[in-house]
């Protein structure tokens, strides 16, 4: 029986490898041959003698063997429960890799043929910013830009060469009419650094807006909005407070980057988690004096203010630190205004912000009829683009897109910037149908969009596990998730949704048209028939 018992586990996996075996072994034939007979049991038979010898022999060398090596020799799971290893990412948090595979569930995803589509070069004039060229030999002397440290800033000293930029110099270059960065941008983990890391020597208050957000420098001149800890992360908004009276939550816009890179869109600016201590890199650095004078330390000794805003601006709802240290959201800041004009537009399917109106989309069923023949909605991917920006809206339940901004540079011809993402992300619990209606009246969408969501809809690709793998990459992730579970499942539940949407759109056209979806789809993939065979429809 013994003799069974250890050849088993030999044959399935050369156990000699593991040291703790090893000693496991030499003690258990220890335990057999150095006690003497009937001690083990203070007299009892040889039967209890022998189940002794194999209790010991499993707890010393069965269980770590289990325990250390892949167990070959049980039963085996599905491909979608491979054995998980824990990793330690760029900045120490944790993340999951698949042992089978070796690459997470995220690399999987980016791996994919559908995210590493040949683009064609981008022109010269499809760039956001240039640097500006070569000057003459007389001007050479003066081409490198010198700043001054005095007052906390770094002494930088940068070029035409990429490689003297600072990490949001390269990000705001890399902005182009397309995307704000590309797919496996290798300049996003050094502004992810940027952001989590390095030292704060400006924070004052951000003008306009509803609540409370600062503008952050760094020593090299880079900017970021902070958004800070307001809402526990399993809290949910209350059902009593209407979606512009809801909070800005600072872990909304670190899901919503992740989100929106997630599917393909790379229109949300590199947003990161950083505990700040609300002392040393805001109170003590800033010039803003309205700021300074909202400082105040609370009952229990938290360092506490609330700045000068329209809503949650108050003693009542001041932001804390736990005594000092704060969570917040910081995400990078777009080019200043001066070098890269921003257009706002009013969204066709803007809320009335009204307790009592309805907004005429929400009365119109056929409303959509009459956005398609007004410009810049009738010609172009403008429709296409605000669908792109419903559905991310609707999959992170955010009710709150009143605008969207583009860049003025490239006219009509470019992409919708997905900012201020604060109220996403506040109920699990319940859906909003609502934020679908511009996809349920216009019944357009774009193919590789529809792609992207078919794809994250298959088992091996499943968005709640991308997404939770993404935000383990996030320096907050070591404190606690950025979003609970129950927001990671309602992503999936609401991902279907969409996709029964698109399918009553194709019906409903096949019904009216017979066969075809040309209407409902806009084809922006060159090579359908290709990348088709990778992504299988949702069942």
């Amino acid at each position: 029986m013994v003799g069974f018992v250890t050849l088993v586990p030999a044959l399935c996996r050369s156990f000699t490898r593991s040291p703790r075996v090893v000693l496991g072994f030499l003690l258990t034939v220890l335990v057999i041959i150095l006690t003497p007979r009937g001690e083990i049991l203070r007299g009892a038979p040889d039967r209890g003698r022998l189940s002794v010898v194999l209790y010991v022999f499993h707890f010393l060398i069965i269980a770590p063997t289990v325990d250390f090596f892949k167990p070959s020799c049980l039963p085996i799971a599905d491909s979608d429960s491979l054995n998980m290893t824990v990793r330690v990412g760029k900045f120490g948090q944790m993340g999951m890799k698949p042992m089978g595979s070796g690459m997470s569930k995220l690399e999987a995803l980016f791996s994919h043929p559908l995210y590493n589509t040949p683009t064609p070069p981008i022109h010269e004039d499809d760039w956001l910013l240039k640097v500006k060229p070569k000057g003459k030999a007389r001007e050479t002397s003066t081409q490198m830009w010198v700043s001054d440290s005095d007052i906390g800033y770094d002494s930088g000293h940068w070029n035409r060469s990429s490689g003297s930029h600072p990490p949001w110099l390269r990000f705001h270059l890399g902005i182009s009419r397309w995307q704000l960065y590309p797919h496996l941008d290798p300049n996003m983990a050094s502004l992810v650094q940027q952001l989590s890391t390095h030292r704060i020597v400006s924070a004052v208050q951000k003008s306009g807006g509803t609540q409370l957000k600062l503008v952050m420098s760094f020593p090299n001149y880079g900017q970021a909005m902070l958004k800070p800890m307001k809402q526990e992360r399993d809290e949910e908004t209350n059902f009593n407070l209407y979606y512009f009276s809801d909070f800005e939550r600072h872990n909304a816009e670190i899901a919503a980057f992740h989100l929106d890179r997630v599917l393909g869109y790379r229109r949300i600016p590199p947003a990161v988690g950083r505990l700040v201590d609300v002392v040393t890199e805001i109170k003590d650095i800033t010039t803003d004096h309205k700021l300074a004078r909202t400082f105040f330390t609370s009952p229990v000794n938290n360092v506490c203010f609330y700045g000068q805003c329209s809503y949650y601006c108050s003693t009542e709802h001041a932001v804390c630190g736990r005594p000092q240290n704060l969570e917040a959201s910081l995400a990078m800041m777009l080019p200043d205004p001066s070098l890269a004009t921003r257009r706002t537009w009013r969204s066709p399917w803007r809320r009335s912000y009204s307790r009592s109106k309805l907004a005429v989309w929400e009365k119109d069923p056929d409303y959509c009829d009459k956005v398609k023949k007004t410009p810049p909605y009738n010609k172009g991917t403008r429709l296409v683009d605000l669908i792109d920006m419903t559905i991310l809206d609707f999959l992170m339940g955010n009710m709150d897109r009143h605008h969207y901004e583009t860049f003025e540079k490239f006219g009509n011809n470019t992409f919708l910037l997905h900012l201020d993402n604060g109220r996403a992300f506040g109920r699990h619990s319940k859906d909003e149908p609502s934020i679908l209606t511009p996809l349920e009246q216009c019944c357009r969408i774009r193919r590789s969009t529809l792609l992207h969501l078919r794809l994250l809809s298959l088992p091996q690709y499943r968005l709640s596990d991308v997404m939770r793998d993404s935000l383990s990459h996030d320096p907050l992730f070591s404190v606690a998730p950025l979003l609970s579970e129950l927001h990671l499942s309602a992503l999936d539940r609401r991902l279907a949704t969409v996709l029964k949407t698109v399918s009553r759109c194709q019906e409903r056209q096949r019904s009216r048209h017979g066969e075809g979806d040309d209407d409902v789809i806009y084809d922006d993939v060159t090579d359908y028939k290709t990348l088709v065979k990778h992504v299988a429809p949702a069942g």
